[in-house]
């Protein structure tokens, strides 16, 4: 897979990121070519609708697993290597508004609660990584103006929702030097949705 207007093409490297042991994988090999990791983008992830009587256990865990399992597994390694590295690192996770808003998750339990987790995990790592120069932060957008979600919402106002680029130009500065002194960052990128 090509990536247009981009110099250096990505690396793809396949891995079951909801299996920790594939996840160990992945982050042994990107480790043992490079040697360290400045910032990790973690995207995986889903969404389900589902009011409180109807997420039973299969549901709640599909969401667990597709929201927080891909990230945790990955992020926990890539985590412990960047405190191990003289130079920190950043991670940075992909939140929800229904995760901060109960109002807004009411409909959406499992999904809202997978989330949630993220939350709660970037602040253990920022608790702990504060000394190593790590830090863990969390994007929290509205919707996503992606061709699924206009499927979705076909009468929607696309206008106002948050588009990709909005999202990876500002994970850019989250890695940057520029965001050296933030800490414990959560960042509502909700456009006017």
């Amino acid at each position: 897979m090509r990536v247009e207007g981009v110099p250096r093409q990505p690396e793809w490297s396949p891995a079951d990121l909801s299996d920790e042991r594939s996840a160990r994988t992945l982050v042994n090999t990107v480790l043992a070519k490079y040697e360290h990791i400045d910032a990790a983008l973690f995207l995986a992830g889903g969404f389900a609708m589902g009011k409180l009587a109807h997420t039973n256990k299969k549901a709640l865990m599909e969401m667990i697993a597709l929201n927080f399992e891909t990230a945790y597994y990955t992020a926990r390694l890539v985590f412990e290597h960047m405190c191990r590295q003289a130079r920190g690192g950043s991670l940075i996770f992909i939140g929800a508004r229904p995760a901060l808003q109960p109002q807004a998750g009411k409909e959406m339990v499992a999904y809202s609660l997978s989330k949630s987790l993220l939350l709660q995990l970037a602040e253990i790592m920022n608790a702990q990584g504060e000394p190593k120069g790590v830090t863990a932060s969390v994007i929290i957008p509205s919707i996503i103006d992606t061709p699924d979600n206009r499927k979705a919402m076909p009468h929607a106002r696309f206008d106002d929702w948050v588009k990709p680029e909005e999202i990876a130009e500002m994970m850019e500065i989250l890695c940057s030097d520029k965001a050296k002194s933030l800490r414990q960052t959560v960042l509502k990128m909700y456009g006017n949705a």
